[in-house]
């Protein structure tokens, strides 16, 4: 019996230091596990904050003007009227070049500039325009622009891509028909490899040129941090008129630089006679750029400002600016790495 009762003991002495020693134990386990899963959570929303596309909301845009003549204020009146720099459309559009750009990929750009790759072929359903040329039904002219082909089917054009559209590349450069996705529009398409400028998959878009036909002005934007951007410059512009049979509107969309001119000749209307030059001239779309004050004489001194800019569209397509702006933008911007971004 006795012997019994000192294994009873025995066995309640084990059996509480086993359980002290879990009572210990457990405090310090449980913290650390804490730690680990709250570490582990903290990865996840930085992981899920990184994937998740951007939106306006999570734009940054400040003011750190480099050119600061002719500087408009966000809201300035015109006539009756009061206009605006439209921030949040901006901040939209800042939003979808990030996100493109948050995987690496290769880009590339259409380009026709004067059908010098060779006029492309008419769309399955094209119309005619007010300038009585060929158009697709999204009104993008057959002039200066690449056929873009559903994919597989490369007997009849769908519609044309723009000069000047940005893509990504989704084959090798060198077959035929090359694959593309479409950044400055919609759609995966295959079009044939002479009408792709191939830029690589190391440029980066971080200088975008933004132009407001609505308002008609004109700011330049360089990107400075992951989200955060800084204005440089905030000028009047002139665009575009629809005038047919010479004068259009500066397209609306995402557009690539892609030459300089420091003198853009330009002819009189209907004939092959040189009228002027348009100074500092950044070509981003067809024969569409960004210059300074057209003169009336190819021999003519630059004129630095003009009571028309910021007033009404008045330009044959291209967007005029003060020329000392148009040269800002000239020595500025990277060919073939800075975006021109027209809105409405």
């Amino acid at each position: 019996m006795r012997q019994l009762l000192h294994l009873m003991a025995f066995m309640l002495t084990a059996l509480f230091f086993f359980s002290c020693k879990e009572k210990t134990a457990d405090p310090h386990g449980d913290a650390v596990k804490r730690r680990a899963d709250s570490l582990q959570q903290v990865r996840k929303a930085e992981e899920a904050a990184q994937k998740r596309l951007r939106t306006a909301a999570d734009i940054t845009l400040t003011k750190n003007l480099a050119f600061d003549n002719y500087t408009l204020e966000d809201e300035y009146p015109y006539k009756d009227t009061i206009r605006i720099f439209q921030w949040d459309t901006i901040k939209e559009k800042l939003a979808y070049v990030a996100n493109f750009q948050r995987e690496k990929k290769r880009y590339a750009i259409l380009q026709n500039y004067k059908n010098w790759n060779g006029e492309a072929p008419v769309v399955a359903n094209f119309v005619r325009n007010a300038y009585k040329r060929v158009s697709d039904t999204l009104g993008n002219e057959r002039y200066q622009s690449a056929p873009l082909y559903r994919e597989g089917d490369h007997d009849t054009p769908a519609i044309y891509g723009r000069d000047g559209s940005l893509v990504e590349l989704l084959s090798s450069d060198t077959i035929p028909m090359v694959k593309i996705a479409g950044i400055s529009f919609d759609g995966i398409w295959e079009v044939p490899r002479r009408y792709v400028k191939t830029l690589g998959d190391t440029v980066s878009f971080d200088q975008v040129v933004v132009i407001d036909v609505t308002n008609q002005n004109i700011c330049t934007i360089e990107r400075s941090g992951a989200d955060s951007w800084q204005v440089l410059s905030m000028n009047p512009a002139t665009t575009g008129v629809h005038k047919p049979p010479y004068s259009m509107e500066t397209p609306l969309g995402i557009f690539v630089l892609q030459e300089k001119k420091a003198k853009m000749f330009y002819v009189k209307d209907g004939t092959s006679i040189i009228k002027g030059y348009a100074p500092y001239a950044s070509r981003f779309n067809n024969g569409g750029y960004i210059h300074g004050v057209p003169t009336n004489h190819p021999e003519a001194p630059i004129i630095e400002y003009s009571a028309t800019l910021g007033t009404v569209p008045r330009s044959h397509m291209c967007v005029r600016n003060a020329s000392s702006h148009s040269k800002f933008i000239y020595d500025w911007a990277k060919t073939l790495q800075t975006l021109i971004v027209v809105i409405d």
